[in-house]
Formats: structure tokens, C-alpha cells, sequence
């Protein structure tokens, strides 16, 4: 049993990280259009340092907790992070919330395999199933755009760019779990905003604009919902068990759906709904084998 072992708390803490994760991509879904990319990513980052602080200061990690051994890793985390930050936010602009966030669940799937290739884990026969399910979801979604020889279609380029974020959130992720044998997990989460920040900076000269007052708004709310959610993921894995959370991973795509519908007033595509079950299914099984091969290790 864990040492905060509380399931129900930690089930709360992960649907409430989904449903805060859901207003961070609304607000940068509806600034996208008038707000350019690394704004919006500086906007995101700047303001969830926020939180973060406050929780770092809460667990007294802060700022002694920030100290650290492997700066390099840190860096190579962060800027993998970042780039896949850029990646994800620019896929929203151009899709559906809810295929964006769908393509992310590719994540597990990207991770088994950068798992294999790097760390020399085993690539199983159901991680390749899962791999071989995820893209079969992807290829649906992605086919009505490549059959109606749309190839410089904006919706096609973001699914490009939805791609590229889960490969880099799952090298990120790599990064992580040799992180967290030494490093606070508060701690991890600041240098990669800071890291954001900085490479934010460098797309100023592209033509920032200044936000008008609802824009500012929502910019800044894009910063503090992606703050706290990041904070309740955290806790959650503190007080339940990932094998206990993992039904409720995927509950986190039902607020992007509704989003689509309710706010954006964006249909579902019928390759959508036929894709949406083989890409969870191709990450469950990733996710699964992932779990199962940490756990028989530590035992």
C-alpha cells in the first residue's frame, strides 16, 4: 500500500486534472486564431509558474528543491517538453479539440517503443498490437483529408503536428521516469515551464500582438487551468495506484468532445468515432503492458 494510499481522493484529483486540462486547450483553441503560437505558449507557461510555485512552497521544496545534479537532463526534458508543447497548440489551432487530444493518447503507445529503442526494454506482442491498433486509428482519421487530395490541407498539417507531440511528449515522459529517481516531481514540472517560457521568447520578433481584454483573459486562464491541472495529476499518482487511475485516463477525452460541440459548435466526423476506438484501445494495451512491466520490477 502506498504511504498516502487514498484510491477515491486520487480517482477525484485524475478526472479533476482532465477537466482542467480541458479549459487550458479551450482557451488556446479560442485565442488561436488572433494570438500567435509562441504567445499563446508563453502566456500558457508564464502563469502556470504560479500555481507551481505555490505548490513547491506548500511540500517546502521551494526553492532548495531546485536544486539539482543532472542539470542536463533537466534541460533535454524541458526542451522536449517545449517542443512538444509548440507542437500540441498548433495541432489545436487547426483541428478538433477532440481529435487533437485523441492523437495524445498515442503517447503510451510512442513510449513503449522509445522505451525499446532506448532503454532496451522488450517491445511485446501485445505493445506491438497496441502500436499496430493506434496508427489503424490514426490511418481512419487521417484518410477522408489524403482521399479528397487535400495534401496542403490545414486539418492535415494538424494532424502532422498532433503526431509530433505525442512523440515528443513521450520522449519527454522517457526523460521523466529517469528524473523521478532523484528528482521532486514539483520540481520537474517548473523547469519545463521555464524552459517554454524561454522558447516562447524567441518567436517575439515573428510579431506578437497585444491582447484585448478577453483575449488576455483567456491567455491567462490557459496558463492557470494547465498549472493546477499538472498539480492535481501529481497528486493523484501520490494517492492512488496507476493501474487504478488508468480507467479514468481516457474519460479526460469527453471534455474536449463536449467543447467541440457545445462551444465550438464543431461536428463529429464519422472517422472520428470510427478511429476514436482504436486509438484508446491501442493505448490502453500500451499503457497496460507499461504498468505491468513496472510493477514486476519492483517487486
Amino acid at each position: 500500500m502506498m504511504p498516502d494510499d487514498n484510491p477515491r481522493l486520487g480517482i477525484i484529483l485524475r478526472v479533476l486534472s482532465g477537466v482542467l486540462f480541458a479549459g487550458m486547450v479551450i482557451c488556446v483553441k479560442a485565442v488561436s486564431e488572433n494570438i500567435p503560437l509562441g504567445e499563446i505558449v508563453f502566456f500558457r507557461s508564464a502563469f502556470a509558474i504560479i500555481p507551481l510555485i505555490i505548490f513547491l512552497w506548500l511540500r517546502g521544496e521551494f526553492p532548495q528543491g531546485l536544486a539539482t545534479k543532472r542539470p542536463f537532463d533537466h534541460m533535454l526534458r524541458a526542451g522536449l517538453g517545449a517542443l512538444a508543447l509548440f507542437a500540441s497548440f498548433a495541432s489545436i489551432a487547426r483541428l478538433n479539440i477532440a481529435e487533437a487530444v485523441l492523437i495524445a493518447q498515442l503517447s503510451p503507445i510512442f513510449m513503449a517503443i522509445a522505451a525499446a529503442l532506448l532503454l532496451r526494454e522488450r517491445l511485446t506482442v501485445w505493445r506491438i498490437g497496441g502500436l499496430v491498433c493506434g496508427f489503424a486509428g490514426v490511418v481512419v482519421m487521417v484518410w477522408p483529408e489524403i482521399a479528397t487530395n487535400r495534401a496542403q490541407d490545414a486539418r492535415l498539417f494538424g494532424f502532422v503536428l498532433a503526431l509530433l507531440s505525442a512523440i515528443l511528449g513521450a520522449l519527454a515522459l522517457i526523460m521523466v521516469r529517469r528524473l523521478n529517481r532523484t528528482e521532486s516531481p514539483g520540481s520537474i514540472a517548473l523547469y519545463f515551464v521555464l524552459a517554454s517560457m524561454l522558447g516562447a521568447l524567441f518567436t517575439l520578433p515573428s510579431g506578437w500582438v497585444m491582447p484585448n481584454g478577453w483575449a488576455l483573459i483567456l491567455l491567462i486562464g490557459a496558463g492557470l487551468f494547465g498549472g493546477f491541472a499538472h498539480i492535481a495529476m501529481t497528486l493523484a499518482f501520490r494517492y492512488a495506484e496507476a493501474t487504478r487511475l488508468a480507467p479514468f485516463e481516457y474519460l479526460a477525452l469527453l471534455w474536449p468532445l463536449l467543447a467541440d460541440l457545445l462551444i465550438f459548435r464543431l461536428p463529429l466526423t464519422t472517422s472520428f468515432m470510427l478511429a476514436a476506438p482504436l486509438v484508446l484501445f491501442g493505448a490502453a494495451v500500451a499503457a497496460a503492458e507499461q504498468s505491468k512491466r513496472v510493477g514486476d520490477k519492483a517487486a
